[in-house]
């Protein structure tokens, strides 16, 4: 064993240098909302020592039904902060870094993406993901991304597949679309999806003139559960395990 007692029913299961890499992988985790967070619970609770953590947004009410760090106690605070503080109380020794920004196209090259063995997209953004994934694609690191969690109720319907095989998606088709009028992807990657599509039963007033400017895109607001944000956060994590897990033990 590792001697690190709080994983070793991880190692057990993956083994010794496959836990060794995995404490040694350096992971950036773009978004902690209802996907992202979970995604960030389950690699520090696997043994990920080195994770960034980049949302530039605070908790709210509305995130109370999906978003891990979101409670009554926690509203007004920053989601990385808060998310911080939780994963250091599961791994003291982890090395987890809040940045409390915004990713995009003026902010891109403060991230140091390069520097990292990891890249998750977890942003609801159209257009900060498809610059996240043009950017992302042109470094060595490995690039996962989670597409729309959002209208969706049945978790047997959630797939990974690489991104340009991914069906029945609208935020996939959308960023297709996007991308292929601009600079395509320099590699391929794999995300996180569902197939299932289904419609709100119910509208929330128009929000678009309270959003910052250029959020034009964000303005519609779909309904979601934390079952399915969940397992998708799970999902896109165990992309980054299993990939140092065949790695390791594939050569």
């Amino acid at each position: 064993m590792s001697g690190k007692t709080n994983f070793e029913r991880t190692e057990l299961l993956i083994g010794a240098d496959a836990m060794r890499y995995m404490n040694a992988a350096r992971v950036i985790l773009l978004g902690v909302g209802g996907v992202g967070s979970w995604c960030a619970e389950s690699l520090i609770r696997s043994g990920i020592y080195h994770l960034t953590l980049v949302d530039s947004d605070c908790i709210s009410g509305t995130n109370i039904n999906r978003q891990l760090p979101a409670t009554t106690l926690t509203i007004g605070e920053a989601k990385v902060n808060v998310l911080k503080k939780r994963l250091l109380e599961i791994n003291p020794e982890a090395e987890i870094t809040a940045i409390q920004g915004r990713y995009n196209a003026h902010t891109s090259a403060s991230f140091h993406l390069d520097s990292y063995d990891y890249i998750l997209d977890a942003i609801d953004s159209l257009e900060e993901k498809t610059h996240l994934i043009r950017t992302a694609t042109h470094t060595d690191a490995v690039f996962f991304s989670s597409m729309g969690a959002a209208l969706k109720m049945d978790p047997s319907r959630i797939h990974t597949a690489e991104f340009w095989k991914v069906q029945g998606c609208p935020l996939a088709a959308a960023l297709r679309r996007k991308l292929k009028k601009g600079q395509l992807p320099e590699k391929k990657f794999v995300c996180v999806f569902s197939d299932e599509v289904l419609n709100n039963r119910d509208f929330l007033p128009d929000r678009a003139t309270s959003l910052p400017e250029g959020d034009a895109q964000r303005a519609r607001i779909n309904g979601t559960l934390a079952h399915i944000t969940a397992i998708f956060g799970f999902t896109l994590s165990s992309l980054v395990i299993n990939d140092i897990y065949t790695s390791v033990n594939n050569g």
